[in-house]
């Protein structure tokens, strides 16, 4: 991330903003939490971002997506404030999905049992979601699960998941 801070425009950092996301949730009861990342030259020209450019463009749209992502591991998945992992510098990885940043970091917690563990263990496996883990548990009452495909995962995530599950 390139970032040209003059001392009188600080950047926000992930930190400050995913605080405040938790305090909008638990406090104030909100149910969405919506993200824009700053576009240049859609503004007036003396803003202080037309001016000088702070993050570079491409940063920011991937910062503003890993944003919406956190959103998503609070309010759809169950994470707290200390799940949430970020950089020295109080960021967010733009490199890598906040999840997985999770999951590595916890090697202990894996792998995951797909036809034993309950909804909340499934949920911190990269590459599953509400909807898969919802037809993981409906499926499991009629029989076990043997392949991702039977779920219906498909791609990318059935690499992103098998580093994660055991079908045991």
């Amino acid at each position: 991330m390139s970032l040209l801070l003059p001392p009188s425009l600080p950047v926000t950092p992930d930190s400050e903003i995913i605080h405040y996301m938790f305090g909008l949730y638990k406090r104030l009861n909100f149910k969405r939490i919506y993200f824009s990342a700053y576009q240049r030259e859609l503004g007036h020209p003396e803003i202080p971002g037309e001016k000088q450019f702070f993050i570079d463009p491409e940063d920011s749209f991937m910062r503003e997506h890993r944003l919406y992502q956190v959103d998503f591991l609070i309010h759809r998945y169950g994470f707290n404030s200390e799940d949430i992992l970020l950089d020295k510098t109080g960021n967010l990885r733009l490199d890598k999905d906040p999840k997985e940043v999770w999951a590595e970091s916890h090697p202990d917690f894996y792998p995951v049992r797909i036809n034993a563990s309950d909804r909340e263990v499934l949920l911190r496996v990269p590459g599953l979601g509400p909807k898969t883990v919802k037809r993981i548990l409906n499926m499991r009452r009629y029989r076990r699960i043997t392949h991702l495909e039977d779920i219906g995962v498909k791609g990318k995530r059935i690499k992103k998941i098998k580093s994660y599950v055991i079908f045991e």
